[in-house]
Protein backbone atom coordinates (compact mmCIF):
# COMPACT_ATOMS: atom_id res chain seq x y z
CA UNK A 1 0.00 0.00 0.00
CA UNK A 2 1.34 3.43 -0.95
CA UNK A 3 -0.54 6.10 1.02
CA UNK A 4 -3.60 4.77 2.83
CA UNK A 5 -6.88 6.55 2.16
CA UNK A 6 -8.24 7.76 5.50
CA UNK A 7 -11.92 8.67 5.88
CA UNK A 8 -12.32 11.82 7.98
CA UNK A 9 -15.81 12.39 9.36
CA UNK A 10 -16.12 16.15 9.71
CA UNK A 11 -17.54 16.27 13.23
CA UNK A 12 -19.68 19.11 14.57
CA UNK A 13 -19.21 22.10 12.28
CA UNK A 14 -20.17 24.51 15.08
CA UNK A 15 -17.08 23.39 17.01
CA UNK A 16 -13.33 23.23 16.35
CA UNK A 17 -13.47 20.24 13.97
CA UNK A 18 -13.33 22.17 10.66
CA UNK A 19 -10.44 24.33 11.88
CA UNK A 20 -8.50 21.24 12.93
CA UNK A 21 -9.13 19.60 9.54
CA UNK A 22 -8.06 22.67 7.57
CA UNK A 23 -5.00 23.52 9.65
CA UNK A 24 -3.64 19.96 9.83
CA UNK A 25 -4.37 18.99 6.23
CA UNK A 26 -0.95 19.70 4.76
CA UNK A 27 0.76 17.76 7.54
CA UNK A 28 -1.35 14.60 7.34
CA UNK A 29 -1.29 14.76 3.52
CA UNK A 30 2.39 13.84 3.73
CA UNK A 31 1.63 10.33 4.99
CA UNK A 32 -1.95 9.57 3.90
CA UNK A 33 -4.69 10.55 1.47
CA UNK A 34 -7.45 12.10 3.59
CA UNK A 35 -11.03 12.01 2.30
CA UNK A 36 -13.33 14.46 4.11
CA UNK A 37 -17.00 13.64 4.45
CA UNK A 38 -18.72 16.99 4.02
CA UNK A 39 -19.53 19.27 1.06
CA UNK A 40 -17.91 22.36 -0.42
CA UNK A 41 -20.68 24.70 0.68
CA UNK A 42 -20.22 23.81 4.34
CA UNK A 43 -16.41 23.73 4.32
CA UNK A 44 -16.31 27.06 2.46
CA UNK A 45 -18.62 28.58 5.05
CA UNK A 46 -16.33 27.36 7.84
CA UNK A 47 -13.19 28.51 6.02
CA UNK A 48 -14.61 32.01 5.53
CA UNK A 49 -15.53 32.30 9.22
CA UNK A 50 -12.02 31.14 10.13
CA UNK A 51 -10.28 33.16 7.42
CA UNK A 52 -8.38 30.03 6.38
CA UNK A 53 -7.94 29.05 2.70
CA UNK A 54 -9.16 25.65 1.58
CA UNK A 55 -6.20 23.62 0.25
CA UNK A 56 -6.44 22.73 -3.44
CA UNK A 57 -6.09 19.00 -2.64
CA UNK A 58 -8.78 18.98 0.07
CA UNK A 59 -10.71 15.99 -1.32
CA UNK A 60 -14.36 15.75 -0.34
CA UNK A 61 -16.89 12.94 -0.39
CA UNK A 62 -20.24 14.67 -0.71
CA UNK A 63 -22.61 14.78 2.25
CA UNK A 64 -25.85 16.46 1.28
CA UNK A 65 -27.52 19.25 3.17
CA UNK A 66 -26.51 22.67 4.41
CA UNK A 67 -27.19 24.94 7.36
CA UNK A 68 -25.84 28.13 8.85
CA UNK A 69 -22.87 27.47 11.10
CA UNK A 70 -23.45 28.89 14.58
CA UNK A 71 -20.03 29.05 16.23
CA UNK A 72 -19.96 27.46 19.66
CA UNK A 73 -23.65 26.52 19.68
CA UNK A 74 -25.35 23.18 20.11
CA UNK A 75 -27.82 22.70 17.29
CA UNK A 76 -30.00 20.01 15.82
CA UNK A 77 -28.73 20.76 12.31
CA UNK A 78 -25.07 20.34 13.20
CA UNK A 79 -25.85 17.16 15.12
CA UNK A 80 -27.71 15.61 12.20
CA UNK A 81 -25.01 16.60 9.72
CA UNK A 82 -22.15 15.24 11.85
CA UNK A 83 -23.99 11.94 12.23
CA UNK A 84 -24.50 11.56 8.48
CA UNK A 85 -20.83 12.38 7.86
CA UNK A 86 -19.78 9.75 10.41
CA UNK A 87 -22.24 7.15 9.14
CA UNK A 88 -21.02 7.45 5.55
CA UNK A 89 -17.40 7.31 6.71
CA UNK A 90 -18.18 4.05 8.48
CA UNK A 91 -19.76 2.60 5.34
CA UNK A 92 -16.84 3.61 3.10
CA UNK A 93 -14.35 2.06 5.51
CA UNK A 94 -16.42 -1.06 6.00
CA UNK A 95 -16.59 -1.50 2.22
CA UNK A 96 -12.82 -1.08 1.87
CA UNK A 97 -13.06 2.14 -0.15
CA UNK A 98 -11.11 3.84 2.63
CA UNK A 99 -8.56 2.01 4.75
CA UNK A 100 -9.40 3.52 8.14
CA UNK A 101 -11.71 6.05 9.75
CA UNK A 102 -10.77 9.05 11.88
CA UNK A 103 -13.69 10.79 13.56
CA UNK A 104 -13.54 14.47 14.44
CA UNK A 105 -15.41 15.55 17.62
CA UNK A 106 -19.20 15.54 17.74
CA UNK A 107 -21.63 16.91 20.31
CA UNK A 108 -23.67 14.19 22.01
CA UNK A 109 -26.26 16.79 22.97
CA UNK A 110 -26.58 17.87 19.33
CA UNK A 111 -27.11 14.23 18.32
CA UNK A 112 -29.81 13.99 20.96
CA UNK A 113 -31.52 17.14 19.67
CA UNK A 114 -31.47 15.65 16.17
CA UNK A 115 -33.23 12.54 17.44
CA UNK A 116 -30.25 10.25 16.83
CA UNK A 117 -30.70 7.19 19.10
CA UNK A 118 -27.01 6.76 19.96
CA UNK A 119 -24.96 8.37 22.72
CA UNK A 120 -21.95 8.84 20.45
CA UNK A 121 -19.56 7.22 17.99
CA UNK A 122 -18.85 4.11 20.08
CA UNK A 123 -22.50 3.44 20.82
CA UNK A 124 -23.36 3.58 17.10
CA UNK A 125 -20.43 1.33 16.18
CA UNK A 126 -21.56 -1.29 18.70
CA UNK A 127 -25.00 -1.26 17.10
CA UNK A 128 -23.75 -1.17 13.51
CA UNK A 129 -21.36 -4.10 13.83
CA UNK A 130 -23.11 -6.02 16.60
CA UNK A 131 -19.93 -6.28 18.62
CA UNK A 132 -18.75 -5.38 22.09
CA UNK A 133 -16.20 -2.66 21.43
CA UNK A 134 -13.51 -1.71 23.90
CA UNK A 135 -12.74 2.00 24.18
CA UNK A 136 -9.04 2.63 24.65
CA UNK A 137 -7.43 6.03 25.10
CA UNK A 138 -3.85 7.10 25.44
CA UNK A 139 -0.39 7.61 24.07
CA UNK A 140 2.45 5.09 23.64
CA UNK A 141 3.61 5.77 27.22
CA UNK A 142 0.17 5.22 28.76
CA UNK A 143 -2.81 3.29 27.37
CA UNK A 144 -6.07 2.99 29.29
CA UNK A 145 -8.88 0.57 28.43
CA UNK A 146 -12.31 1.46 29.83
CA UNK A 147 -14.36 -1.36 31.34
CA UNK A 148 -17.39 0.96 31.31
CA UNK A 149 -17.43 4.17 29.31
CA UNK A 150 -20.36 6.54 28.78
CA UNK A 151 -22.71 5.50 31.56
CA UNK A 152 -23.80 7.35 34.71
CA UNK A 153 -21.41 6.87 37.61
CA UNK A 154 -24.17 5.47 39.84
CA UNK A 155 -24.52 2.50 37.48
CA UNK A 156 -20.85 1.49 37.55
CA UNK A 157 -20.86 -0.65 40.76
CA UNK A 158 -23.71 -2.76 39.36
CA UNK A 159 -21.53 -3.55 36.32
CA UNK A 160 -18.74 -4.97 38.51
CA UNK A 161 -19.56 -8.65 38.18
CA UNK A 162 -16.88 -11.34 38.20
CA UNK A 163 -18.08 -13.14 35.08
CA UNK A 164 -18.58 -9.98 33.05
CA UNK A 165 -15.19 -8.55 34.03
CA UNK A 166 -13.45 -11.88 33.36
CA UNK A 167 -14.92 -11.91 29.86
CA UNK A 168 -13.84 -8.30 29.29
CA UNK A 169 -10.24 -8.96 30.38
CA UNK A 170 -10.02 -12.12 28.30
CA UNK A 171 -11.29 -10.27 25.24
CA UNK A 172 -8.97 -7.31 25.87
CA UNK A 173 -5.72 -9.29 26.15
CA UNK A 174 -5.13 -10.16 22.45
CA UNK A 175 -6.20 -6.66 21.37
CA UNK A 176 -4.24 -4.53 23.83
CA UNK A 177 -0.72 -5.54 22.78
CA UNK A 178 0.78 -5.99 26.24
CA UNK A 179 1.86 -8.87 28.47
CA UNK A 180 1.46 -6.74 31.61
CA UNK A 181 -1.85 -4.99 32.28
CA UNK A 182 -2.83 -3.30 35.56
CA UNK A 183 -6.45 -3.32 36.69
CA UNK A 184 -7.63 -0.51 38.96
CA UNK A 185 -9.82 -0.99 42.00
CA UNK A 186 -13.19 0.74 42.20
CA UNK A 187 -13.16 2.13 45.74
CA UNK A 188 -10.74 4.42 47.61
CA UNK A 189 -7.73 2.40 48.82
CA UNK A 190 -9.04 -0.45 46.61
CA UNK A 191 -11.67 -1.13 49.27
CA UNK A 192 -9.14 -1.27 52.15
CA UNK A 193 -9.82 -4.94 52.82
CA UNK A 194 -13.58 -4.51 52.54
CA UNK A 195 -13.85 -1.52 54.88
CA UNK A 196 -14.63 0.88 52.00
CA UNK A 197 -16.45 -1.53 49.69
CA UNK A 198 -16.33 -5.13 48.57
CA UNK A 199 -16.26 -4.81 44.76
CA UNK A 200 -12.53 -5.50 44.82
CA UNK A 201 -13.25 -9.12 45.81
CA UNK A 202 -15.05 -9.59 42.50
CA UNK A 203 -12.27 -7.77 40.63
CA UNK A 204 -9.62 -10.02 42.19
CA UNK A 205 -11.56 -13.15 41.21
CA UNK A 206 -11.94 -11.86 37.65
CA UNK A 207 -8.20 -11.17 37.38
CA UNK A 208 -7.35 -14.68 38.62
CA UNK A 209 -9.84 -16.32 36.26
CA UNK A 210 -8.67 -14.28 33.25
CA UNK A 211 -5.03 -15.11 33.93
CA UNK A 212 -5.88 -18.79 34.35
CA UNK A 213 -7.79 -18.81 31.08
CA UNK A 214 -4.94 -17.09 29.25
CA UNK A 215 -2.41 -19.43 30.83
CA UNK A 216 -0.10 -16.79 32.23
CA UNK A 217 -0.10 -13.84 34.62
CA UNK A 218 -0.96 -10.88 32.40
CA UNK A 219 -3.36 -8.95 34.62
CA UNK A 220 -2.43 -7.65 38.07
CA UNK A 221 -4.38 -5.78 40.70
CA UNK A 222 -6.70 -4.42 41.78
CA UNK A 223 -4.43 -1.39 42.20
CA UNK A 224 -5.22 1.47 44.55
CA UNK A 225 -6.63 4.05 42.09
CA UNK A 226 -5.20 7.19 43.72
CA UNK A 227 -1.60 5.97 43.51
CA UNK A 228 -1.69 3.76 40.41
CA UNK A 229 -0.42 6.56 38.18
CA UNK A 230 2.42 7.75 40.41
CA UNK A 231 5.64 8.42 38.43
CA UNK A 232 7.58 5.47 39.86
CA UNK A 233 4.71 3.11 38.94
CA UNK A 234 4.29 4.49 35.43
CA UNK A 235 7.96 3.71 34.80
CA UNK A 236 6.98 0.04 34.54
CA UNK A 237 3.20 0.15 33.96
CA UNK A 238 1.99 1.37 30.56
CA UNK A 239 -1.33 -0.46 30.11
CA UNK A 240 -4.25 -0.06 32.53
CA UNK A 241 -7.88 -1.05 32.85
CA UNK A 242 -10.04 1.67 34.39
CA UNK A 243 -13.45 0.67 35.68
CA UNK A 244 -15.18 3.88 34.68
CA UNK A 245 -14.64 6.81 32.35
CA UNK A 246 -13.25 9.55 34.58
CA UNK A 247 -11.12 7.15 36.65
CA UNK A 248 -8.95 6.63 33.58
CA UNK A 249 -9.41 9.90 31.74
CA UNK A 250 -8.53 12.31 34.55
CA UNK A 251 -4.92 11.07 34.94
CA UNK A 252 -4.51 10.60 31.19
CA UNK A 253 -5.66 14.10 30.30
CA UNK A 254 -3.70 15.64 33.15
CA UNK A 255 -0.53 14.07 31.78
CA UNK A 256 -1.16 14.06 28.02
CA UNK A 257 -4.06 16.40 27.29
CA UNK A 258 -2.96 17.44 23.80
CA UNK A 259 -1.37 14.15 22.71
CA UNK A 260 -3.82 11.40 23.66
CA UNK A 261 -6.10 9.66 21.18
CA UNK A 262 -9.19 7.45 21.32
CA UNK A 263 -9.26 4.08 19.52
CA UNK A 264 -11.95 1.40 19.21
CA UNK A 265 -10.73 -2.17 19.68
CA UNK A 266 -12.71 -5.19 18.53
CA UNK A 267 -14.07 -3.69 15.30
CA UNK A 268 -13.70 -5.11 11.78
CA UNK A 269 -12.54 -1.61 10.75
CA UNK A 270 -9.83 0.71 12.05
CA UNK A 271 -11.24 3.71 13.89
CA UNK A 272 -9.46 6.41 15.89
CA UNK A 273 -10.20 9.95 16.96
CA UNK A 274 -8.77 12.88 18.90
CA UNK A 275 -9.26 12.56 22.63
CA UNK A 276 -11.08 15.86 23.05
CA UNK A 277 -14.46 17.35 22.36
CA UNK A 278 -15.95 20.10 20.24
CA UNK A 279 -14.43 22.93 22.35
CA UNK A 280 -17.45 25.15 21.70
CA UNK A 281 -16.00 27.74 24.09
CA UNK A 282 -13.13 28.58 21.71
CA UNK A 283 -14.54 27.56 18.33
CA UNK A 284 -14.06 30.25 15.62
CA UNK A 285 -12.74 32.73 18.20
CA UNK A 286 -9.78 34.92 17.36
CA UNK A 287 -6.86 34.82 19.74
CA UNK A 288 -7.25 31.12 20.60
CA UNK A 289 -4.70 28.65 19.33
CA UNK A 290 -6.24 25.34 18.24
CA UNK A 291 -3.95 22.42 19.02
CA UNK A 292 -4.03 19.74 16.31
CA UNK A 293 -1.62 17.27 17.95
CA UNK A 294 -4.25 14.78 19.13
CA UNK A 295 -5.87 14.72 15.68
CA UNK A 296 -2.54 14.23 13.90
CA UNK A 297 -1.68 11.43 16.34
CA UNK A 298 -5.05 9.80 15.65
CA UNK A 299 -4.42 9.90 11.90
CA UNK A 300 -0.91 8.53 12.44
CA UNK A 301 -2.31 5.64 14.45
CA UNK A 302 -4.89 4.86 11.74
CA UNK A 303 -2.19 4.91 9.03
CA UNK A 304 0.14 2.63 11.00
CA UNK A 305 -2.66 0.14 11.59
CA UNK A 306 -3.72 0.26 7.94
CA UNK A 307 -0.17 -0.54 6.83
CA UNK A 308 0.12 -3.65 9.01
Amino acid sequence: MDKPIIAISIGDLNGVAPEIALRAHSQIREFCTPLYFTNYEMIEQAAQLLNIPIPSDFDIEYIGGSFTIRPGKVSRESGEYSFRSFQKGVEFTSAGITHALVTLPISKEAWQRAGIPYRGHTDYLRHRFGREIIMVLGVPQLWIALYTDHIPLRKVPKKIRTGRLTEFLTRLYPLFGSERISVLGLNPHAGDGGVLGDEEKKISKAIKRANKGIGKKVFRGPLVPDSAFAPHIREREHHYVALYHDQGLIPLKTLYFHEAINVSLGLPIIRSSPDHGTAFDIAYKKGFSINTTSYINAVNYAVRRALL
